[in-house]
């Protein structure tokens, strides 16, 4: 039997990016709930709108609903990026890939 190291090299470049993508999601809705919540909007539809049609049109969505400046709104997102970050890293843990060795 021979250990095949592409493979497993290729095994845990899929683990470490859905696992990334997995942490990097949860930020986006994270984030987004953040900026609902001190807008005073109900997040589900805009959570809906972003899993439909993606970020933009999620922000897009926050904005009409909250009577506010898309860009406006989009730099509250942004801003609001490392609060969740935060929050997420204190409840997940880091989402820094694992060093081989």
């Amino acid at each position: 039997m021979v250990w095949d190291l592409r493979r497993a090299l290729l095994a845990k470049e899929e683990f470490e990016s859905s696992r990334l993508t997995d942490f990097e999601f949860r930020e986006m809705v994270r984030a987004l709930r953040l900026v609902a919540a001190d807008l005073a909007v109900e997040v589900t539809p805009v959570l809906h709108e972003l899993t439909d049609h993606g970020l933009d049109a999620g922000l897009a969505l926050l904005a009409r609903v909250a009577e506010r400046e898309p860009r406006s709104v989009e730099l509250l997102y942004y801003e609001a990026r490392p609060e969740a970050r935060r929050q997420l890293i204190a409840e997940r843990g880091d989402p820094t890939p694992y060093r081989l060795g």
